[in-house]
């Protein structure tokens, strides 16, 4: 599933393209992605103005200029690609949702496994839907500090892992960019999430942006159905320090990655030098 750096640039190449233009038309091929969408979702879209494409955690919100929202979740092997305008390139049999610009610009909402999401809220709704109430912060924000994240870890006895995998604790992160921030920040999957406070929580705030940084400057991690919304591959998969590196040498101390499972996850660490 795209994590939070994969999300955030679809949302950059969709808002360069989208915003300031108009919908001339939604098209849906299907009545249904992992849960059925709202029927009347083209007719409220058709003609609206994109005010703003933008992201709350791994979910993208194209705004529209009358406070709708298309709320859309890419699931497990969704994309969203442009066509530029006289590109006659035939659509495919899993491009459930087609949507038209007004200079000819079309996106397509392609979707394999179908457990992408497709909905339309109004603005003032959003913090209530049931996709993004209880998210935690942002982990990007600079309101997202370690005094934040030690509160939210306070008195947590699950393993460190699965904590900054509550989407609770923190918004967007994934299995991928945990095991990297861990290992950046030099903490253990394994200890208990209570004991991280105070510096601790610095170090592992500062990795959790810097490691989210440098994977949203290289265009994400392109494994299996992800693609940018240009059809382009990401490549910081080419910079993973520990993630699926099994058996290989820790590139800090020369210790041995391992990996375990854990919440039914693999989890990528050194033991040596992670505490």
């Amino acid at each position: 599933m795209p994590e939070l750096p994969e999300v955030e640039t679809v949302v950059r190449g969709l808002a360069r393209r989208m915003v300031g233009h108009r919908l001339t038309g939604v098209e849906l091929k299907r009545g249904d992605l992992r849960w059925r969408i709202p029927k009347t979702l083209p007719q409220k879209a058709r003609g609206q103005a994109i005010s703003a494409v933008d992201r709350r955690a791994k979910y993208i919100l194209i705004r529209l200029g009358d406070g709708g929202v298309l709320l859309l979740h890419l699931g497990m092997s969704g994309r969203l690609l442009l066509m530029e305008r006289g590109d006659e390139t035939p659509l495919d049999r899993h491009d459930h949702v087609l949507m038209t610009l007004d200079d000819g610009t079309r996106i397509r909402f392609n979707d394999v496994r179908r457990f992408g999401v497709l909905d339309y809220v109004r603005a003032e709704a959003l913090p209530k839907h049931k996709l993004l109430k209880g998210l935690g912060p942002e982990p990007l924000d600079p309101g997202f500090t370690g005094a934040v994240l030690a509160a939210a870890l306070r008195g947590k006895r699950t393993p460190l892992k699965a904590a900054l995998s509550d989407q609770r604790v923190v918004a967007g992160l994934g299995n991928i960019y945990v095991c990297e921030a861990l290992f950046q920040a030099e903490l253990s999957p394994k200890r208990l999430a209570r004991t991280v406070n105070a510096e601790r929580a610095e170090r592992l705030v500062a990795a959790i942006k810097d490691v989210l940084g440098r994977a949203v400057a290289a265009g994400g991690s392109s494994i299996r159905d992800y693609v940018q919304a240009t059809g382009e591959l990401g490549y910081f998969q080419h910079h993973w320090a520990v993630y699926d590196h099994e058996g290989e040498p820790c590139p800090r101390c020369r210790g041995v990655i391992k990996r375990i499972v854990q919440s039914g996850r693999s989890t990528f660490y050194c033991s040596k030098c992670q505490r």
